[in-house]
């Protein structure tokens, strides 16, 4: 049931960043809603398993390290397409960078919800 959960929250975020008739995409509250949820959930595994249980799944066998690649290339991909849309709003990246390489999804979620928040303040 977890992972449709988690499949309806991608379909929520897909969904939001096309754009309306307003012209409008992705608002700032979408990511940091999955950012807290994703946070909320991932307190459970790391409460019980601890917090490095996942380097487990990733090394167990040529699943689990194709994974770990596509994660990180994921990550990648996003840091490029975000890093400098946060330069651009005044945004240091650094300490967004400790907190996504300390929490993964979570941070850069958080991190897409602050730099969509400063875009959308009017200057």
């Amino acid at each position: 049931m977890l992972p449709l959960i988690a499949l309806a929250g991608l379909a929520v975020f897909v969904a939001c960043a096309i754009p309306a008739a307003t012209g409008q995409i992705v608002r700032w509250q979408v990511p940091a809603a999955l950012s807290a949820g994703f946070f909320a959930y991932s307190l459970w595994p790391v409460l019980t398993i601890g917090p490095l249980g996942f380097w487990t799944e990733h090394v167990r066998n040529a699943w689990g390290v194709q994974i770990w690649f596509d994660l990180l290339c994921a990550f990648g991909t996003a840091w490029a397409l975000l890093a400098p849309r946060a330069r651009a709003e005044g945004v240091s990246p650094w300490p967004w960078l400790a907190l996504i390489l300390a929490t993964g999804s979570i941070g850069l979620l958080a991190m897409l919800a602050y730099v969509l928040r400063r875009e959308s303040i009017p200057r």
